[in-house]
This record gives C-alpha cells, structure tokens and sequence, in this order.
C-alpha cells in the first residue's frame, strides 16, 4: 500500500509538473474567437480559395473580382453557395485557434518561468511556431477537406453528381481513395505558414508591449477593444504581406482538380505559366476577410480568457 501511495503521489506530482501551464481557459478563448470570426467572414475565404487555384483549367468558373464572384455564387446556389465548406473551416478555425493559443501560453510559460526578464522577439517567434506546427498536425485533414468541399463548382456539375456532400462524406473519401497521405496534402507548404502566425504573434506581442511602455502602462496591462483591434490588424497585415505564396502552393497541392508531384512542382508551374503574380492570387479577398477576422478573433480571445482567468483567480482566493 505505501508503495501504491508513494507510486500515485509521485504521478500526481509529475502531471501537475508538467501541466502547470496549462489552461483551458486559453483553448476556450481561442475556440470562440476562431468560430465566430470565420462564421462571419467565410464568403471571403471562399472567394480566396477559388482565386488561388485559378489556373486556366477549363472546368473552373470565371470571375472578374471580388464582387462578381460573389454575385455569381449567389445567383447559381443562394446563401448554401456562399457557405460551401463552412463546418470544416468552422471546426478547423475553432480548433486551430484554440489549440494555438493553447499550445502558444503554455510553451510561453513554460519559458518564461523563473526568468525576471521579458522574452525576446525571437523567443516569441519560436514559441508561435512550436504551437503552430503542433496544431497542424492535428487539423490539416480539416484544412484539406475544406479546400475540397470549397472547389466543387455548381453549375459545372450537378448536385446530384456532387463528388463530395458534406465534411464526413469527404473525410471518408479522402481516407478511403488516398489514405492518410491524402488527409495530409498541404502539410509541407502548411509547415512554413507556421511562420505566417509565428511572425503574427511575434508582432502583435510586441506591439502590445510597446504601446503600454508608450503609454506608461503595465506591460501586461489589458487593452481596450479599438487598440486590440488596431493591434491586430496591423500584426495581421504585417504577416499575410510576409508570407502569402504558402496559402496558394497549399490551396493547389489540395485541389481535387489537378494533380502535382509536391511543392517544388506547384512552384515551378505556376512561375512557368503566372509568374510572380500567381503566388499572390486572391490576396485582396484574404486580406479583406483575414484582417477583420483576426480582429474579431483577438478581441473574443483576449476578453474571454481575462474573464475566465478571473474566475479562476476569484475561486482561488
């Protein structure tokens, strides 16, 4: 019985070790910010993806900018047109996004923990980075079958004819025709746009902090809803501009419509027939859809997980 004793307050010791850092109350504040933003704006990342495959293939359908793609989603399939692929990109959005931030606080803790001094730039951009790549490894299947739901055009194929009809449906399919390897195209290209949020959260960090030294506030001190916004979307902007041509080589490596032999190859084509210009195709649509998502996201996640984390402190106390 000692030996139990000893055996299970050695285990509990362990795991409260190592999940000291831990807290759901970062994965819950991320979930929301990530499902309410992209339940809002999904009719523009819709718009991105159909502009980031647009390489001539015959089969696609033909738009002359944001609006006309829009209108002529509508007119062809109403409102369920416009939200073509939504349950996996709300699932893959709220997951990420809660699972990042998650991933993101705790190995921030974890680093900062016993140190007196505040990380630096690059201490951010590794921890972001480390959270990122976690989190895609568990949610690119959602990632590529949303791509696929995305790139089913009406009027080109009948709904009845439909290859996909919902996010189950194509799970299942991808598993079942292409394996594992299908559920995770994209993955490489998806790796390096862990710089993209790395880069993000390393600059929404610092700017935080810089404006409360500017402000002679505390560096840790809450912001008001309009300067998180601003913040943001300035760290937003600064990201997507930086690192953009991954969505599109990652967008292509998943369309059900072409077939390529990996990135090298989505590279070389699409140089060879769009030059530079093809690397940043539906960049208008995803900065206009990404810039006040990541708004609403960051402004949801930043006063739910205050609110949460001042319950905890209350019970505490």
């Amino acid at each position: 019985m000692t030996g139990q004793g000893q055996s299970a307050s050695g285990l509990s010791a362990w795991s409260s070790t190592i999940f000291r850092h831990v807290r759901y109350e970062n994965l819950v504040a991320g979930v929301s910010g990530g499902v309410l933003s992209n339940l809002a704006l999904h009719p523009l990342d819709l718009v991105k993806i159909r502009f980031a495959v647009s390489d001539g293939l015959e089969l696609r359908p033909k738009y002359k900018g944001i609006l006309h793609c829009l209108t002529t989603i509508w007119k062809l399939d109403g409102l369920r047109g416009l939200y073509q692929g939504v349950t996996p990109n709300v699932w893959g959005a709220g997951l990420s996004w809660g699972l990042y931030f998650f991933f993101y606080n705790a190995i921030k803790s974890y680093k900062t923990e016993g140190r007196a001094e505040r990380l630096e730039a690059t201490e951010y951009l590794i921890s972001a980075a480390e959270a990122g790549a976690m989190t895609l490894c568990i949610t690119n299947p959602l990632w590529v079958t949303k791509t696929r739901l995305m790139l089913q055009y009406d009027g080109v194929v009948n709904a009845s004819q439909r290859q996909y009809k919902g996010m189950f449906d194509t799970l299942v399919k991808i598993y079942k025709y292409e394996g594992v390897r299908g559920l995770y195209k994209g993955f490489v290209p998806g790796l390096f746009g862990t710089s993209h949020g790395a880069l993000q959260f390393m600059a929404y960090e610092l700017l935080k902090l810089k404006y409360n030294q500017h402000i002679n506030r505390l560096p840790e001190a809450q912001l008001s809803t309009v300067e998180y916004i601003s913040v943001a979307a300035l760290s937003k902007i600064f990201a997507v501009a930086a690192t953009y041509p991954y969505q599109v080589i990652r967008a292509r490596l998943q369309d059900q419509h072409m077939f390529y032999n990996g990135v090298l190859d989505v590279m070389t084509k699409t140089w060879r027939k769009e030059g530079i210009g093809g690397f940043y195709k539906g960049i208008a649509p995803n900065l206009i859809r990404v810039t006040p998502a990541c708004c609403i996201t960051f402004v949801v996640y930043e006063n739910v997980s205050h609110f949460l984390l001042g319950l905890r402190k209350e019970d505490i106390n």
